[in-house]
């Protein structure tokens, strides 16, 4: 896949912001090639006077035969090693970023061995040029929930217990909790954020995201987000 490389000047790394840069940050437009404009027009079947069964779907081959040119699209994972690649930019404001180096070695994550923490924790993450981890991935956001005299109570609020079960959308978490450790609930790094193959997409992709700044290509406003919805 051809890459394009550019240049985005951002802002300090800020440890105490949900926002978290650094400067002169190359960053990958990992969807050019797929969103070039040239390639979905001639793509666009509403420009066609008759579609071919081979053109609806994804396979491009013989739809009543099973062809030996009919396979998989074979992606290869040919990143560099961490530490020598290029960042991703992201899809869309506040999208997990995905990985832009090579995993060989570092996945699964299991309870004991998660090799992400060694370069993306905040502290480490600046002197090895990694994207680190935000502040909203150190702050539960969840109520607090505990079982009292049979009862489920969140927030100090009785919700009830299984068919009973009260409306818990009107749970409003009064504060969320900030700690200094890796919040668990975010500790599986690769549900997210993933390694991405050199591969040609099977179609063109229209899609165009709203608000996606210099800034935020490579950076984070996620945690200021959510806060704006439980204050």
């Amino acid at each position: 896949m051809k890459k394009m490389i550019k240049v985005v000047a951002l802002g300090a790394f800020l440890v105490g912001s949900s926002l978290y840069a650094a400067d002169a940050v190359k960053v990958v437009d990992n969807n050019a090639k797929a969103s070039d404009a040239a390639r979905i027009s001639k793509e666009d079947l509403g420009n066609k006077k008759v579609v071919t069964e081979a053109a609806l779907g994804l396979r491009k081959t013989d739809l009543y035969s099973e062809a030996k040119d009919t396979t998989g699209a074979a992606g290869v994972f040919d990143a560099p090693a961490p530490g020598a690649s290029t960042k991703f930019e992201r899809a869309f404001v506040n999208a997990p970023p995905m990985i832009p180096h090579s995993v060989d070695g570092l996945l699964p994550i299991t309870q004991s061995n998660n090799q992400c923490l060694g370069c993306h924790m905040p502290e480490v993450a600046p002197a090895v040029k990694a994207t680190p981890i935000p502040v909203s991935h150190f702050t539960n956001y969840r109520p607090t929930t505990v079982l009292k005299d049979g009862e489920l109570v969140k927030e100090g609020q009785k919700v009830g217990m299984n068919e009973k079960m009260g409306n818990t959308s009107d749970i409003v978490i009064a504060k969320a909790k900030k700690s200094d450790k890796l919040y668990q609930g975010r500790f599986n790094c690769s549900q997210c954020h993933a390694p991405q193959a050199n591969i040609d997409t099977l179609v063109g992709n229209t899609f165009k995201p709203d608000g996606l700044t210099d800034e935020l290509k490579s950076g984070s406003s996620l945690a200021d987000a959510i806060n704006e919805g439980v204050k």
